[in-house]
């Protein structure tokens, strides 16, 4: 319960953040905007209007491609995380009914550690991996399932059959969530926010250098570049990690799959 508060807290400080960082680029430009109005005329700068806004349009298309790019692989990150933790679901679910068909006690043993594994996932590991770490004990209930089914002792062909279809989910279940693991780290790595947020000021600044009459009016369309910029990069930041944010992946899968067991043996 108390891990479940402090994520639900560490949620509410992440929207002040990004409102934080919204409001502080658009009054930062603001104000950088109204000191370039005062100490550069404006005469002065429309000379520079031409040359100004031949640079800024290949700046701008560079900035823009960058950020494309990065917005396409925070998603594709997501969206992997969310069919992994499904691929993962599906092979416990496997082993689980592969449990129910092997001979007693073995396979209600088996039976209880696929039960105890999900429940492990869902109620501790989702919120350990909030923080960018694993649960033990959920580790160690794989290395539980993986000893267990290996010791499976086949008599027949029909529970022959049964052992190669279990080694093989075990073997998917194991892989799955290793590879959902693999994705507890940020997707974009530090040089490439030293890129997004330079090309950010650059792109900006640019604005600076054109002349306009109308204060107002260049400080408005200013500030519409800066939101826009400020939108984009807080998007990437809340799509950075795949297992925090408003687009986070749930612990979906897991749960339907405990919703739909039938009573244990």
């Amino acid at each position: 319960m108390s891990v479940q508060v402090s994520t639900e807290v560490s949620e509410v400080v992440v929207n002040w953040v990004d409102g934080a960082i919204l409001v502080g680029m658009l009054v930062s430009t603001a104000a950088c905007m109204l000191l370039v109005q005062r100490y550069a005329s404006v005469p002065a700068r429309v000379n520079c209007n031409d040359v100004a806004g031949f640079i800024f349009a290949a700046v701008g298309a560079f900035y823009a491609v960058l950020v494309a790019f990065v917005v396409i692989v925070v998603w594709e990150n997501t969206s992997t995380a969310r069919a992994t933790t499904f691929d993962e679901a599906d092979s416990l679910a496997g082993v689980y009914w592969m449990s129910r068909q092997m001979p007693l006690p073995q396979g209600a043993q088996l039976e209880g550690l696929t039960l105890s594994y999900a429940h492990a996932v869902v109620n501790t590991e989702w919120q350990e991996m909030a923080g960018h770490r694993s649960d033990p004990g959920a580790t160690e209930l794989m290395y539980q399932i993986r000893d267990n089914a290996l010791s499976f002792n086949p008599n027949g062909d029909q529970q022959s059959a049964i052992y190669q279809n279990l080694i093989g989910h075990v073997d998917g279940l194991a892989s799955k969530r290793r590879a959902r693991l693999n994705l507890i780290q940020d997707c974009v790595p530090p040089l490439l926010w030293v890129a997004l947020i330079v090309g950010a000021v650059v792109t900006i600044a640019f604005t600076f250098l054109f002349g306009l009459s109308n204060t107002w009016a260049h400080l408005a369309m200013v500030l519409s570049l800066a939101g826009l910029i400020a939108l984009s990069l807080i998007a990437i930041k809340e799509m950075n990690y795949p297992f925090v944010g408003p687009n986070k992946v749930k612990s979906t899968a897991f749960d339907v799959f405990l919703a739909r067991l039938p009573p244990p043996r």
